[in-house]
């Protein structure tokens, strides 16, 4: 009996010992896990709450051919719907229904903020005050003359002043910037105007007060652009956050705008369900444009939207021939087929410019760390050396 009692006695040492041993290992393992749970935890934060995590994961999944798609589709949408509102409905007060679209889309976007939905807007010293102010007060010229110079002129003229978009932007962005466009750019996109020209000659009717709200409206269009494009690209904004920030400044100049380029008769208007309610999807497809509008530009160039837009205009135009049976005429298809090459030009020199700089970006490994690396391979230690291109 003595000697069962000591066995026991001595298994049970043994067991215990094994359970505080695996009891230890399961401390540690949810320390481990606790802590790898708790770099997650700041790993998604860092990405999700600050500005420079915001805008990695919109460049993440807004790549260029993304971006410029959503903005074609949602441009040629508004196009349709702002044809119904101004034609069928008859709300022709383009000032105003702009104020409509930008208030509903800062409602969106007030609504995204309670929610946390909304990106975080990098430090306010890095950005001056004044250049959100200036982005936010020349966005409502913009787009309160492109509306009004829509309502007074056709579309053919419209377009021809926004060909002259084109080298204010390059010009612009020389003067302020020293940025430079290759020779074979700016052979590509005489190309695309010259096209466009030709295309929308045959539908130029225009007015003396809407000529010169188109001429009004091709630098602040211009500088808009730019603004967007080089604040997202430098300073790391992100589409939204510019918005949420800029917003409000664009509905207080729209507001000073509307007595001036609007009609009067605003308040005869017949508010009804039907009306309301195509409005209403105008200023959602209005905050859908402005949103995949900045994304294109955050994602590509100043440049490259403006040649988005001429490419949905010659698409719309030679789409009309193809599936509506539409007839522009001779000359005007020649224009935008012309036009088309010349925007595929332009894209294919873009991309292999892209190709070429991220090529220069990856770091060359020299044959001295190669060997380095073979002598060192048992020891598991490897010695890098980069080289890079002036």
């Amino acid at each position: 009996m003595q000697f069962s009692s000591v066995g026991m006695g001595f298994l049970d040492c043994l067991v215990g010992a094994e359970a505080r041993k695996s009891i230890k290992r399961k401390d540690s393992d949810a320390g481990e896990a606790g802590k790898a749970l708790e770099e997650l935890r700041g790993s998604l934060y860092s990405e999700l709450r600050t500005a420079e995590g915001a805008k990695r994961q919109q460049q993440r999944f807004c790549r260029p051919a993304v971006a410029m798609s959503f903005n074609f589709f949602v441009s040629v949408g508004i196009i349709l719907t702002n044809k119904l509102v101004m034609g069928k409905v008859g709300f022709n007060f383009p000032v105003f229904l702009t104020l409509i679209h930008y208030t509903v889309a800062w409602v969106l976007l007030a609504f995204f903020k309670a929610l946390s939905w909304l990106p975080v807007s990098p430090p306010s010293k890095t950005t001056p005050s004044s250049a959100l102010f200036t982005l936010g007060a020349i966005m409502a010229f913009a787009s309160g003359l492109a509306n009004t110079s829509l309502k007074y002129n056709s579309v053919g003229f419209y377009q021809m002043a926004k060909i002259a978009v084109t080298p204010t932007i390059v010009l612009a962005e020389f003067i302020v910037f020293r940025k430079t466009i290759s020779f074979k750019k700016v052979l590509a996109l005489v190309v695309v105007s010259t096209g466009v020209a030709v295309a929308t000659v045959t539908d130029l009717e225009f007015s003396a007060f809407g000529a010169c709200i188109a001429i009004a409206w091709i630098i602040p269009s211009a500088i808009n652009k730019i603004l967007w494009s080089n604040l997202q690209q430098q300073s790391n904004w992100t589409a939204l956050a510019l918005m949420w920030k800029t917003t409000p400044i664009t509905i207080c100049f729209l507001v000073a705008l509307m007595p001036w380029l609007d009609p009067p008769g605003l308040l005869l208007f017949k508010w009804d369900i039907n009306n309301a309610s195509a409005i209403l999807v105008s200023a959602l497809l209005g905050f859908l444009l402005q949103w995949s509008g900045a994304l294109a530009l955050g994602a590509t160039s100043a440049t490259s939207h403006v040649v988005l837009g001429q490419f949905k205009t010659c698409v719309i135009l030679v789409g009309g021939y193809l599936l509506l049976d539409s007839d522009p005429g001779p000359v005007s298809l020649s224009g935008a087929v012309v036009a088309l090459a010349g925007m595929s030009a332009y894209t294919l020199l873009n991309l292999n410019e892209s190709k070429d700089n991220s090529n220069k970006q990856i770091p060359m490994q020299d044959p001295v760390s190669k060997s380095k690396t073979s002598e060192n391979g048992n020891e598991g230690s490897t010695v890098t050396i980069t080289t890079n291109e002036v």
